[in-house]
Order: structure tokens, then sequence, then C-alpha cells
């Protein structure tokens, strides 16, 4: 079953207490696609500069993803800075140049628009939509978004998750959508503007899963040293829904079973864990399918009782 993901693939600086890097892969696309591979086949939708190196084109591809959307163009590709504090739990962000990601409008391949599986990254909603649209083969669809589109784009935005099975954001951001402070009541407004099913990323709190028929909440997994948070929200969302494609999920036929939801809001942990364990996109050259069964098994260890 294929993933097709929509977003950025962009390079970044990154400097936290552990170090500096001033150039290296990421976007948000690269992030969910890259942790969604352990699962399912991906298909990317981007667009990057002529800049864009041999090497990353190479290592994404060495992970099995398609890259017939990934469209190159004259310019630099996406660029973005941030230095983070000293408990890596607030960031400042030193420079952002969208450069080829400001005309960014996504161009299905033909053979993407038969895909059961969508995810789409944190872009402007109305493109979010016309992905949606170009799509007829679809069993579940959804996303991200962020507080700017959330306070300037707020009827697009509505409109558009009106059309998707999931929502991923965090609390600050369902807060912000629902109007609701407490954020079982967030939670239920939510679901009213469309979506069957939400999930809330608390960072190193973990995740909460809201359905109309109850929650779930699952912890972060509890790293020695966390090295580079930069991704792991979209890591989380590419173990996510990554899961749900491997396990054929259907809405169409019936009830998803709620072992499937529970068990991709897990594995959406532990992508987003081993993202923090090096810089960028650098675990994921050497993690293994079985390194991340192991950890989810850990997970499954220290939630019982």
């Amino acid at each position: 079953m294929s993933l097709v993901v929509v977003g950025s693939v962009a390079y970044d600086g990154i400097e936290t207490p552990h170090g500096r890097v001033d150039r290296i892969l990421g976007g948000a696309c690269t992030y969910i696609s890259l942790a969604a591979s352990y699962f399912t086949d991906v298909k990317i939708v981007a667009v990057v500069g002529d800049d864009f190196a041999r090497e990353d084109e190479d290592f994404l591809s060495s992970r099995g993803i398609d890259l017939t959307g990934l469209e190159r163009v004259p310019g630099k590709s996406f660029y973005w800075q941030g230095v983070y504090s000293a408990d890596m739990n607030d960031r400042t962000t030193l420079r952002t140049d969208l450069n080829v990601f400001a005309d960014f409008q996504p161009k299905l391949p033909e053979h993407y628009k038969k895909q059961p599986y969508l995810m789409l990254g944190n872009i402007q909603p109305a493109l979010q939509r016309s992905v949606r649209e170009q799509m007829n083969g679809l069993r579940l669809a959804g996303g991200d978004t962020m507080n700017y589109w959330i306070r300037d784009y707020r009827e697009e935005l509505l409109e558009t998750i009106r059309g998707w099975d999931f929502l991923l954001i965090n609390d600050s951001e369902a807060r912000q959508l629902s109007g609701e402070h407490n954020l079982r009541r967030a939670a239920h407004a939510i679901l009213d503007m469309g979506p069957h099913t939400l999930v809330v990323k608390r960072g190193e709190y973990g995740a909460v899963l809201f359905r109309r028929d109850g929650h779930f909440t699952a912890p972060g997994y509890m790293l020695e040293q966390v090295f580079d948070p930069t991704g792991a929200g979209d890591c989380f969302a590419g173990g996510f829904i990554g899961y749900l494609a491997e396990q054929g999920v259907d809405p169409a036929k019936g009830a998803i079973d709620d072992r499937h939801l529970r068990n991709a809001v897990v594995y959406g942990s532990v992508m987003g864990s081993y993202c923090c364990e090096m810089f960028g996109v650098e675990r994921f050259r050497t993690l293994t399918r079985a390194e991340i069964d192991g950890r989810f098994q850990e997970f499954k260890a220290f939630t019982g009782f």
C-alpha cells in the first residue's frame, strides 16, 4: 500500500547545546517520508532548487522513496536556520528562506493519483486541498497545520480539514483552532470540524489520540540524551500514517480497529524518539526495522500495568 507525502524538502542550519551544523537535509516531507518508509512504500511531492545535492537524492532513494514527484527548478532550495534553548524546549528561528518553495504548486504524477494513503505536510491549506482533490483512490487522508494557518487562513483551513480523516497538531495549536483551553473539550470541537481522528502531539510528554468514543494517551520515550529535536513531530506523523498504511486500514470497510490506531500512535512516538538521537535525518542512515520494533516492545513494557 503506497503513501503519498506532500510538503517541504529543504536544508536546515541547526544549533543545539550539543553542537551545530550549517547545512543538513531537512524539511517536513523529508522527515515524514523517511519515518514512513520503514512501514510502507512512499512517494513524495515536493520542490527543490538546482542546489539540491545528488547524495541527498540518493539517500532518499536508498530508503525506497519514489522521487518522481520531486520537482527540481532553477534557484535555491528552501532553507531554515534555528537555535535551541539549553533545555531544547524552545527554539528561535534565525532565518527562513523559502526560495523555490515560495512558488510551490504540488503536481502529482499520474501513478500517484490512485494511491490509497495521503499525508499532507504543513503547507498552505488551499494547496493541501488541491492535492486531496487530485487523488481518486484514497482510503485515508490527513495532515498537519500550524499556528500561522490557523490564525490567518482560518476559513481556508476549516474547508480543507473538513475532507480529512485525521489531523495531527500540537496542544497549543489544538487550543488555538478550537478556542478551548481544556484539551478534551478542544478535541471534541475539532472532531466536529470533520476529521474522525485527532492526534495531539505533546513533545517530550508524548501524544493523545482522540476519537468520538474515547481517547488514548501515550508517553514520550525517555531518551538519555536529546541531541536534536528538529523534525521529531514530522517523524511522529510518518510513523503514525506509515503503520496504518502497512496494516491496510480502510475506514470504508468499517470502523478502524482501535488497536491499529493505538499502535500507530506508539510507532509515531518511536520514530520521533529516534529522530532526536542525532542531528537532522542522520539517525535514519543506520536505523533498522528491528530497532524500531524493539523500542515498540519497550513502550509496551513500560506502559503495561
